[in-house]
């Protein structure tokens, strides 16, 4: 059996609101991309990887950290309010338009997920394959005081449970159901064919998770978010290729 050929896609629009140049913003001296290409060049699995940008800049960054950009994404695919399976869907048209380039598995890597490890690819990947699954996603186990059963919501003023029925009871914290989050997510796999059908959706049909732990599991958003990932570079390290 030939072996499968496994796309790594990492979306890098330009236009971020919360950090400008969000991809390429500096953490320990270094640009985010540049830890996603990182653990690209370090996974077994990936047999391709491309940067998916509609900037100039980032392009070039991404290039100088050894990522492929095989052109630019559409201006109309790089609002904020872009879902991610059209970016997904425009680059596998173009690879196969341009390249008649058909991949088997597709593996999106967003670059605000600098802690993850080329290890952390290669076993979500694997455990699609052996799973049968459509897609599996990486998650992270929510802290007990963040569980859907001690969360609250004000109304009018008032703490109310968030889940009904909860305010009944109090629940130790070995009491509660272990819960999960997608943490970022820092890796989605999904079969190609999954994600090119008539009724894709990213978690449609059989969605596997991948669970990670906390400390690989920091999703660059905010400003403070560098600060807390260079802490957390300064007590793990870096990932390993």
């Amino acid at each position: 059996m030939s072996r499968p050929q496994v796309l790594g896609i990492i979306p890098a629009r330009g236009g971020s609101q919360s950090i400008p140049r969000k991809s390429i913003a500096l953490l320990a001296g270094r640009p985010l991309l540049a830890y996603t290409a990182d653990a690209v060049r370090g996974s077994v699995r990936l047999t391709r990887a491309v940067l998916s940008t509609d900037s100039d800049e980032i392009a070039d960054v991404g290039r100088q950290c050894g990522l492929e950009v095989p052109g630019l994404r559409p201006p109309e695919l790089a609002r904020s309010d872009t879902l991610m399976l059209p970016v997904v869907q425009h680059v596998l048209k173009s690879l196969a338009d341009r390249e008649g380039y058909a991949p088997d598995v597709i593996v999106i890597l967003q670059p605000t997920s600098p802690l993850r490890e080329s290890s952390h690819i290669d076993e979500a990947v694997g455990l699609l394959l052996e799973s049968g699954a459509d897609s599996v996603v990486s998650v992270v186990p929510v802290p007990h005081q963040y569980n859907p059963a001690s969360v609250m919501s004000i109304v009018d003023g008032a703490l109310q449970p968030f889940l009904p029925g909860e305010g009944g009871r109090i629940q130790r914290r070995q009491e509660k159901p272990q819960v999960y989050a997608r943490n970022g997510p820092a890796v989605y796999a999904a079969r190609a064919a999954h994600l090119l059908s008539e009724d894709a959706h990213l978690y449609a049909g059989v969605c596997r998770p991948y669970v990670m732990p906390r400390d690989r599991s920091i999703d660059i958003d905010e400003p403070e978010d560098l600060a807390a990932a260079e802490s957390l570079l300064r007590a793990i390290g870096p990932a390993r290729e």
